[in-house]
């Protein structure tokens, strides 16, 4: 048995998980968008992060990294454990066709999985939908949460598009945007209530861990646990 995972927001660089192959390519009619809430890595209920999402476009398509898992049953439920509980804000699951450079036209893989989100405030409670470039570069330049900052995310999504050589024009002008307001005397006062944000939800930590030592049953039957953002 094998299973197929397409990455394209975090787990292009960070995939967290086992897997046996990792190949470079893209999927059709999606293309990268910021419109999905994160509310326990990247964020906080009160001020959540924006990560990555896939929006239907017609003749768009979006580059990222499919992995192959193969083993058999128990193995590919171990990664999905893994993938939902990461992906908990991505409420649907969707099987595409993957595609590689050398063959454009010609379907790699096909049924590889990839996490999505409905794009509607009713019914997904996660979806946050789009706004002005100017709007969602001031939300990810002060989001923080246990995890780490919003902006850190999308900077890491930066590189990590170049990293495989096909950056995202997209993602580099939200990336240039939220550059300029951490340049701004508003971003720099923004940073600095950030890392004050950062700071008490280390501390909440570890004074919730004075408590107890006594590791719970799910600490003790989870998976060793990776730097937990979206995809």
């Amino acid at each position: 048995m094998v299973m197929w995972v397409f990455g394209y927001g975090s787990l292009v660089w960070n995939p967290g998980f086992d897997y046996d192959e990792k190949v470079i390519g893209f999927i059709k009619d999606y293309r990268r968008v910021f419109d999905v809430a994160c509310i326990d890595h990247r964020g906080t209920p009160q001020h959540p992060a924006r990560t990555c999402a896939l929006e239907k476009s017609e003749g768009a398509i979006c580059w990222g990294a499919a992995f192959c898992v193969r083993g058999g049953a128990e193995r590919e439920e171990l990664v999905m454990e893994y993938l939902e509980r990461r992906e908990c804000e991505y409420d649907l699951k969707t099987y595409v066709d993957f595609y590689k450079e050398d063959d454009p036209l010609q379907a790699a893989v096909t049924g590889v999985m990839v996490f999505t989100s409905t794009p509607d405030k009713v019914a997904n409670k996660f979806y946050l939908g789009p706004a002005p470039l100017e709007d969602m570069a001031r939300q990810i330049a002060t989001a923080v949460g246990p995890c780490g900052n919003n902006r850190e995310y999308l900077f890491l999504l930066e590189k990590a598009m170049h990293d495989i050589g096909h950056e995202d024009d997209y993602v580099i002008e939200l990336a240039n945007e939220v550059r300029k307001v951490l340049g701004s005397p508003t971003g720099m006062k923004a940073k600095g209530m950030a890392k004050e944000t950062r700071s008490a939800i280390s501390a909440s930590r570890v004074a919730h861990k004075s408590k107890s030592n006594v590791p719970t049953a799910h600490q003790l039957s989870s998976q060793p646990e990776a730097i937990a953002t979206t995809i």
